[in-house]
């Protein structure tokens, strides 16, 4: 991936932002809520107060005129993807840096660290073709498969079961928004800015799945 990219209105981007270092930015699960919170409460155009929004009504909130338009998210311990559109200009360049900070600033006080948590600012690819960006629904998603079973890419799924169980269940990804699933999280997605690749959620597991078992090595996007 590469930062040194200009993005433009109507185009699709893979998001990418890892730790510094390749450290954890993540290290119990309020991170986690924290950060997902922000890829809502960050994507608008008036500027909003943590502290003062936090309970039930959060994802309520009005943040204005959306920057960006979120199709996926998955969140691993040291990084994080994020699949997006930019809807208004330098929309992804704003968002990235709102989210990136308010996290930073959070994680240092309530780590009582200092210093950048981020390694540069973020990783971006231009999505240009059709087949590329309906892959990265299932890329994104199935990163997290790597926390039960680490060598899964190279060696193939051992326990599907168990794989897919875990992707339904895994609350810092957007894969449940897609399988039928009601979340208050919903909000954070944007999925009629979007080509509409599963007309049913059962078309959007059988996607996935076989991604999952055949392996996203053998994708050359």
């Amino acid at each position: 991936m590469n930062r040194k990219i200009s993005f433009a209105e109507g185009e699709y981007y893979h998001v990418y932002s890892r730790g510094v270092e390749k450290r954890k930015i993540f290290l119990d699960g309020k991170d986690r809520e924290r950060f997902q919170a922000l890829l809502f409460l960050c994507n608008g155009s008036k500027p909003v107060v943590y502290r003062l929004i936090q309970g039930s009504t959060l994802y309520q909130t009005d943040v204005g005129e959306k920057i960006v338009a979120v199709g996926a998210y998955a969140f691993m311990p040291n990084h994080i993807h994020i699949l997006v559109k930019e809807i208004s200009e330098n929309g992804i360049t704003e968002f990235m840096r709102k989210v990136n900070t308010a996290y930073s600033m959070y994680f240092n006080k309530k780590y009582e660290r200092v210093g950048p948590l981020f390694q540069g600012t973020f990783a971006a690819e231009h999505v240009t073709r059709d087949e590329h960006l309906k892959y990265l629904f299932a890329y994104i998603h199935l990163n997290i498969v790597k926390l039960i079973e680490p060598k899964w890419k190279e060696e193939g799924i051992k326990d599907l079961k168990k794989a897919r169980g875990y992707l339904e269940a895994y609350p810092f990804s957007s894969y449940s928004s897609y399988t039928g699933k009601v979340r208050k999280e919903d909000t954070i997605l944007s999925k009629n800015e979007f080509p509409k690749y599963f007309s049913h959620q059962h078309d959007f597991k059988d996607f996935v799945d076989e991604w999952l078992t055949f392996g996203p090595q053998n994708f050359d996007p």
